[in-house]
């Protein structure tokens, strides 16, 4: 287990959030709840989140910036950290009842990921990371499994809400990886895939048109596990494009080539043709 100050900062902080989280789904019929958008919801426990981790995280570390999920880009004094908060990812598995969801915190230092905490507070598990110290869940190190076969790997998958124009490209995907991997799982929270693929219980996660809160403490404890990770265009940055492909060194290669394949999928009828590189 790491047990840095940078690190003690970070679980402070969730810890806190958590125990509100934690209130809220145990009353989740009584919350209020508003639309955010075409299957994206918001509630009122997702702002209280945020709201404390915010406050544990400005008297910890004066002058850092923000990047938060519901209160977006807050400059800092120093304009070289910056945290990206997502202080409930699985929000429509929260409001359904259902317990699989997180809290997201990642910590960026001159443009490069340094740190990530993501905490499932129902199964009480801290997935933790700090470059170059290892990551861990709780106290057991963290690694990628080892599997070199698609036939043989669970993928992990982010769908797109509805509204959204990308469809059929993943459809085209989709049936490509379905006809590849052993099995393919929707589990509604990307920074909870991310620390899955980190600890062996999924060997890919790929997603589209994700944003830097959902993603940047995964990419820290994905690294720090032995995992690659990537856009899904096999670019380095997907902090910068906003998507994400990650898994073990051997089947991350394998499954960037598969996605690259898919573009070759007609599409289904009535749909248009999948998009090449966004």
């Amino acid at each position: 287990m790491i047990r840095s100050p940078l690190i003690s900062v970070m679980t402070d902080a969730v810890m806190k959030a958590a125990r509100s989280l934690k209130r809220d789904f145990g009353e989740v019929e009584n919350l209020q709840v508003s639309r955010k958008g075409p299957g994206n919801f918001v509630s009122a426990a997702d702002h209280r989140s945020e709201e404390i981790l915010r406050a544990s995280l400005e008297k910890a570390r004066p002058g850092y910036g923000f990047v938060l999920e519901e209160g977006g880009v807050v400059a800092g004094s120093d304009a070289t950290h910056r945290w990206h908060i997502d202080p409930l990812d699985g929000t429509t598995n929260f409001l359904h009842g259902i317990p699989h969801f997180c809290i997201s915190v990642g910590l960026e230092r001159e443009n490069q990921i340094v740190a990530g905490v993501i905490y499932d507070p129902i199964k009480d598990e801290m997935f933790m990371a700090e470059r170059g110290k290892g990551a861990f869940v709780n106290n057991r190190r963290l690694r990628v499994a080892g599997r070199r076969e698609m036939a043989d790997a669970i993928a992990y998958c982010g769908l797109p809400h509805i509204g959204r124009p990308a469809h059929p490209r993943f459809l085209a995907e989709l049936t490509t990886v379905m006809s590849t991997c052993a099995g393919l799982r929707r589990m509604g929270a990307a920074a909870l895939d991310m620390a899955y693929v980190a600890a062996g219980r999924a060997d890919i996660y790929w997603e589209r048109d994700i944003q830097t809160w959902d993603i940047a403490a995964g990419i820290a404890i994905l690294r720090e596990a032995g995992g690659y990770v990537s856009d899904c265009d096999g670019g380095s940055d997907p902090m910068q494009t906003l998507s994400v492909c990650c898994g073990n060194e051997i089947l991350h290669g394998q499954f960037l080539a598969l996605l690259k394949s898919s573009r070759r999928v007609p599409a289904a009828a009535g749909e248009a043709a999948p998009a090449g590189r966004a």
